[in-house]
């Protein structure tokens, strides 16, 4: 999530009668992205670990450009299955290359392959969600911020997760990184609380436990 410099500091209200978060804005891709997936915990090793990869991918842009490549991205790299992305040959990465529906950097294509298998070991050990999951001890962090210039672009926690897992090999995931991915993926509710998602994410999460996410 990135805020906009036209992006007012506080929730905004929607003419659906929703206050809502100000940084999506109007566009109506962005605003679907805030009410169905941002904020929501998430616990599935694969979303995460494609969540983790597309965040790296942003690096340098907005999250709203990557969201909109988001289907091309899933097709171009077997809807993000390590198990495939492992096998991938120089060919492929050169056909990648080529794919004017991503976001054509070498570096981090190589970088994602790389991660498949440094992905496929942490899953293996442990899962891949338990391992990130962990760092919060299964619980998500629930902050109350009532405008933007409260959101932090990264914590001591968020360089704690971006040292160990570039320890472990992952590239592409500063703690500035860490820190969207973990607002992203639920791990922190960062929704304004004037925000009506705010107080639906914190009921989420409350249901939910790292095992199995159950109610």
């Amino acid at each position: 999530m990135a805020e906009t410099p036209a992006s007012p500091r506080k929730h905004v209200r929607h003419s659906d009668g929703k206050d809502r978060c100000p940084w999506p804005g109007n566009d109506p891709l962005y605003v679907a992205y805030h009410d169905t997936e941002w904020g929501v915990p998430e616990w599935d090793s694969r979303a995460l670990f494609e969540k983790l990869i597309l965040d790296g991918f942003q690096s340098g842009l907005s999250w709203i450009t990557i969201l909109r490549k988001r289907d091309a991205f899933r097709r171009a790299f077997d809807q993000f299955e390590p198990e495939k992305i492992v096998r991938y040959t120089p060919e492929k990465v050169e056909t990648l290359m080529q794919d004017a529906g991503i976001v054509r950097n070498r570096a981090k294509i190589e970088s994602t392959v790389k991660s498949a298998r440094v992905w496929l070991d942490i899953e293996e050990k442990q899962g891949f969600s338990n391992y990130l999951w962990n760092f919060f001890d299964g619980v998500p962090k629930q902050n109350s911020l009532r405008h933007m210039g409260e959101i932090q672009a990264e914590t001591s926690l968020s360089a704690i997760m971006s040292k160990d897992l570039k320890k472990r090999g992952f590239n592409f995931c500063g703690p500035t990184i860490v820190y969207a991915f973990c607002q992203a993926t639920g791990m922190v509710n960062d929704h304004m609380v004037g925000c009506y998602r705010h107080a639906e994410c914190a009921a989420l999460a409350k249901r939910l436990s790292l095992k199995g996410h159950k109610a």
